[in-house]
């Protein structure tokens, strides 16, 4: 097969990049991974010479560029159907998408206010309202996935799929900045915390040598 190479940003820093390599990651195919450290000089250029987005993660597959998460996932679902990356059933697959497509478009306070930095530990950071609401919201979605679909995994569909992806992250954000949850919202939490391939970029992060300062407290 044609070999992948994924172009990401920091690993302790990029939500965006997290969400990408894990779509990837769980397809069991090979790749490359470039690291390109954000606001480091020369790094726009950098990124624009591989993402027309300007933006990161960007796939090259041969000679085709995906650049945003949630298209490399869709990218990956048709082209590795046996990972599973989405539900098998029609409704729960329209659902998965549903949630993932939400976490995609949504929740700015939240990503501005708790933006993700996977060293850092910063407890009793206050919370404003909008941030409030949208961790309310969030914790809504997995209770409901939980309890409708999760009932043959540890994940929001059992397995662990595209939705899963989307919502790692913010699994990383409420662990940094302590965010108080309810059982069933912290033990999924848990879940995709230790899941291997979180794991593995976690332990990718920790080893970075760059601090980018707005996500630093």
């Amino acid at each position: 097969m044609t070999p992948f190479t994924i172009y990401l940003g920091n690993k302790n820093y990029s939500s965006w990049s997290l969400r990408g390599w894990l779509a990837l990651k769980q397809t069991g195919a090979a790749f490359d991974e470039k690291v390109i450290p954000l606001y480091e000089p020369g790094y726009r250029k950098e990124i624009l010479s591989v993402s027309p987005s300007g933006k990161v993660p960007a796939l090259r597959h041969g000679d085709l560029i995906i650049w945003d998460s949630l298209a490399i996932g869709e990218y990956l679902a048709e082209k590795f159907p046996a990972a599973n990356l989405w539900p098998r059933d029609a409704d729960e697959r329209a659902r998965a998408r549903s949630v993932s497509a939400e976490m995609h478009s949504g929740f700015a306070p939240l990503r501005a206010h708790l933006p993700m930095n996977i060293r850092g530990r910063f407890p009793g950071r206050d919370i404003p309202a909008k941030v409030a609401d949208d961790i309310d919201r969030i914790v809504a979605i997995w209770r409901d996935c939980r309890e409708r679909y999760g009932r043959n995994g540890d994940f929001l569909f059992g397995n662990f799929g595209l939705a899963d992806v989307m919502f790692a992250p913010i699994a990383t954000r409420f662990q940094t900045f302590a965010v108080s949850l309810d059982d069933v919202a912290q033990k999924y939490c848990d879940a995709v915390l230790a899941h291997p391939n979180v794991q593995e970029w976690t332990r990718d992060a920790e080893k970075e040598p760059w601090v980018v300062d707005y996500a630093e407290f």
